[in-house]
Parts: structure tokens; sequence; C-alpha cells
């Protein structure tokens, strides 16, 4: 039945991990909403303040490289849930569905780890920039602060992936995220 499908922001998995899946879902979704509206409403801001008042606005191009930074590393989280990353699968795509959910299972786990080690990179990236000392011009803002994004957006990448190889764990079906199911037909089925 319909009313027993998840909505986007709901979680197919079962108990605790479906809440930490439903609750970052949220967040993803108000993160990104708000990241692309306060960067139109700034960017129209700085051209109606250039062309009518003949002056720009200074601090635009920083809010909208906070915002770029945000967005991004918001949206690559977003795209595991929804199965939207690149794949190149002409291999996979020979083996059987028992096959590929085991390769899916393994790509998942692997991918997971790939996101942790980067997030740990990049706070110690972070950290060098701390000890840096630099600012924005402009703003003022401490420049290692607007690098956070990057190891948390990698963070709830990793824990995306781990969760889409539970769920392949768990399930028949091979799954490309944890909503998504395998296939090829015009757009995957979300589930």
């Amino acid at each position: 039945m319909k009313d027993d499908l998840p909505t986007h922001t709901e979680s197919s998995l079962p108990g605790i991990l479906g809440t930490i899946d439903t609750g970052i879902s949220r967040v993803e979704a108000v993160i990104l909403a708000l990241g692309v509206l306060l960067m139109a409403v700034n960017t129209i801001a700085n051209v109606v303040g250039r062309f009518v008042f003949g002056e720009s606005l200074h601090f635009a191009e920083e809010v909208n490289r906070i915002l770029i930074i945000m967005i991004t590393f918001a949206g690559i989280g977003y795209a595991a849930r929804h199965g939207r990353h690149i794949r190149m699968s002409a291999l996979y795509d020979a083996f059987p569905v028992e096959v590929r959910r085991y390769l899916m299972i393994f790509i998942a786990f692997f991918t997971c780890a790939v996101m942790l080690f980067l997030a740990w990179f990049a706070v110690g990236y972070i950290l060098s920039m701390y000890k840096t000392g630099r600012v924005l011009p402009t703003l003022g803002f401490p420049i290692y602060m607007i690098y956070l994004w990057v190891p948390i957006g990698l963070t709830v990448t990793a824990i995306q992936y781990f969760m889409t190889g539970i769920k392949n764990f768990v399930s028949k079906d091979v799954y490309l995220s944890t909503h998504v199911l395998d296939g090829y037909e015009d757009t995957e089925t979300e589930v």
C-alpha cells in the first residue's frame, strides 16, 4: 500500500538507524534549502546594489563562498541518500542479482571507510588553517570555520553509505541507497 511507503524524509531502516537516517535527512533538507535560498538572495541583493545603487555588497563574495562549501558538502550526503552519485557499473551489471548485492555491500562499506578517512584528513587541514589565524578580509570570520562543513558532510556521507551497506545486508534486493533500488528504468525506484 502506498501509505506504508516511507516519504523522502522517513527512513525505511529499522530502529535507531531509521531514526538517525530520518533526522539526517530532515537536517540536510533544511541546510540545502536555506543555503540555496540565502545564496540567491545574497546574489540578487549584490546585483541590485551594483546596478541600482552603484555599490556592490562588499561581503557578497565571501558569503557565497561559505554557502557554496556548505551546499556542496551537505549535498554529497543528500546525493548518497538518493543514489545519485556517478557510478561505473559495466562489470557490476554483468553479475546476477545476488552477486551484485554482495558487491554493493562491499562498495558501500568501502566508500564509508574512504569518506571517514577524508573526513579525518579534512579535520587535519582545518587544524592547520586554525593555527594560521587567517580570517576572511571583509567579514573577519576565521577561515577554518567555513571549512567545518567538509568533515561534517563527509561524515554524513559515510553514515549514509554505512546504512546503505546495512540495507543491502538485510534485504534480498539491491539498493543504491536506503531508499533507491538498483535498476535501469528511466528513473530508479524510490521506496
